[in-house]
Parts: structure tokens; sequence; C-alpha cells
């Protein structure tokens, strides 16, 4: 049972995201190695965000001794996620060929190696476990809104870089970059506004994700059409 429960969640995990990458069209152009080369920039880039969480916010650990939650201090912390913009930016740039090709390689890279890093040992140590956990079910469906998010980011750094994108969509552009890293304090903090459960809040984080997705792909496809014409 343990290893049947193992065996689905790995599923749940990785098979969108080699759903997406076989089914995208990206497979075509080989570019299995930019795909690679989007995950070690993940990684690296993770690593830079730790050293400055490290250098500038050594007590984060404070808050959980004396039970207050400092808000300004999250906020900065969350701007480090900025990095992840730069991240996908400079992932893009090593990607050749149209707009669609480099946002989905740079996304389902980026994720991947997320997902690998972040996953895989909770489901190797938590989900072969003796006793079945939705904890590990609802980690692998986060894991998806991970890609959404992460495809949605990657098209609106692609967007924001380009010089022919359209002035009345640079304004909502910004906008969503700006935000961008401070979902996850967004989303927690209507939760606990609206005393959400893990679940519920797993289904704020998808309307989230995907409401960002369908905006992001609006507006490529206004630019898209822009230069078609």
């Amino acid at each position: 049972m343990t290893l049947y429960h193992f065996g689905n969640c790995l599923a749940l995990v990785y098979a969108p995201y080699h759903m997406a990458y076989k089914f995208s069209g990206i497979s075509e152009y080989a570019t299995f190695s930019k795909c690679v080369y989007a995950g070690g920039l993940y990684i690296f880039t993770q690593l830079c965000k730790m050293l400055l969480l490290a250098t500038f916010f050594p007590d984060t650990d404070s808050s959980h001794i004396t039970g207050e939650y400092n808000v300004f201090m999250e906020i900065l912390k969350a701007t480090v996620d900025f990095a992840d913009l730069f991240g996908l930016y400079f992932a893009m740039n090593s990607v050749p060929g149209k707009g669609h090709a480099k946002i989905l390689t740079s996304a389902i890279g980026w994720a991947s190696a997320e997902v690998v890093v972040t996953r895989s040992v909770l489901l190797w140590v938590g989900a072969r476990g003796s006793e079945f956990s939705w904890r590990y079910v609802r980690a692998c469906a986060e894991s998806n809104v991970a890609l959404l998010h992460a495809a949605a980011s990657a098209a609106l750094v692609w967007l924001w870089a380009r010089s022919d994108l359209p002035r009345r969509l640079a304004p909502p552009a910004a906008a969503l970059l700006l935000l961008s890293p401070y979902r996850a304090l967004l989303e927690d903090a209507a939760a606990a506004l609206l005393g959400l459960g893990a679940w519920a809040l797993l289904a704020l984080r998808a309307l989230h994700a995907a409401a960002l997705g369908l905006t992001a792909l609006a507006m490529y496809a206004v630019l898209a059409h822009q230069i078609a014409a």
C-alpha cells in the first residue's frame, strides 16, 4: 500500500511536467539541454538567495520564539525573490527561437528543478512511510501549481523585456512583475483573513496562478497579433 501511494505521488508530481514538455511542442526544438540549463540557474539563484537571507536576515527564526510577526521584515525577505525573475530572464536569453519556446523551456526547466529540490526528499522520506497521509498528495498538487506560476512569471518577464510591447500593456505587466515576489505573502494573508484550511489555500493558489497565467497569455496574444500584423 505504501509503495502504491509513493508511486501515485511520483506520478502526480512528475507526469504533468513530462506532459508539458512532450505535448507543448518544445521537445521538437531539442531544448532538453536548455531545460537543464534553466534548472541549473534555478539552483544557483536559490543559493544566492540563501546567501542574501543569511547575510541580511540572520535572525529570521526569532518570530517563532517571541510569537511576534514582523510584517515589514517578511516583506523585505520576500523582496529577495526578485532574483527569481532575473534567473528566468537569463534562462530565456539562452533559448533560441520564438517567444513561446523561450517561455515554456525556461519555465519547465525552472519548475522541474524546483520540484526536484523541494519535493523529492519529502516524498522519499514521507510518502514511503507506514501510513497514508493527504499531506503528501497536497504537496504533489502544489508542485503542479508551481509549474503554472513559473510559466506565467516567465511570460511576464519575456513581455516586459520586449521593446515592442504595446504601451497600454506595459503598466499591467510591470505591476504583475512587481507583485510576483510577494505572491506567497498575499496568499497567506488572504488565507489568514478568510480562515482557510490547507486545501482551501491550495485552491486559492491554483486560482491565483491560473488568473496570472491567463492574463499573461492574453498579453502575449495581443503582442503576437501585433507582430503578425
